[in-house]
């Protein structure tokens, strides 16, 4: 799914500075496996315009990195997308876009510190790549939610079905989107941040 030509965002994007009303700020990440839009979903939502590590797919990365359901992609992240988008005119998140290839997977470790909750990013053409991120998040205890990407050619499964075939409780939110669209991506940062108010609420009730 290629950002530079997503028709989705409209208007010009915000100075770089945040607003005065800012209160408080909110790391989350967004991660997935190679090619299932994550990326595009941080450039579609980000109200500033984001920062992008991608450079050139090269003739080193066949056989290495499971292009499927990408085969026209010519460019990869290489280290981190960033952007930013005001949920309230209190709440700020900070937005870090992780590396798909498990070969880039050393510089996780850096982006998920002070991570408060985090997006799977899936491609229902590629479920197994999602196995190793869910659980590197869930090694880590990083609470976080799932995205289904819509992909034209992609099959559609009921939530429940995906919920079985990722072996996740029912607690988890499974929620499908279009990363190209703004609004379909700050839908699904908005279901994380009520997940993660949801869990800081049943902490403070035990």
């Amino acid at each position: 799914m290629d950002f530079k030509s997503s028709d989705a965002i409209r208007g010009p994007r915000t100075e770089d500075h945040l607003p005065h009303t800012a209160q408080a700020a909110v790391k989350i990440v967004i991660v997935g496996g190679f090619g299932v839009g994550k990326t595009t979903m941080v450039g579609s939502v980000s109200e500033i315009r984001p920062l992008t590590t991608e450079e050139t797919m090269t003739q080193m990365g066949i056989g290495v990195d499971d292009n499927y359901g990408s085969e026209s992609k010519t460019a990869t992240t290489v280290a981190m997308d960033f952007g930013r988008i005001s949920i309230t005119e209190q709440l700020v998140l900070y937005l870090f876009g992780t590396p798909g290839q498990e070969r880039f997977w050393f510089l996780w470790n850096g982006l998920f510190e002070g991570a408060l909750g985090a997006v799977v990013l899936i491609d229902t053409r590629r479920l197994e790549v999602s196995f190793d991120v869910i659980g590197r998040l869930e090694e880590r205890g990083v609470p976080f939610v799932i995205a289904v990407n819509d992909f034209p050619d992609a099959p559609r499964y009921p939530v429940e079905d995906l919920r079985g075939a990722l072996d996740l409780t029912e607690d988890i939110p499974i929620v499908k989107c279009d990363a190209r669209r703004r609004a379909s991506s700050r839908e699904v940062l908005m279901t994380l941040m009520h997940f993660l108010h949801s869990l800081a609420v049943s902490k403070t009730s035990v």
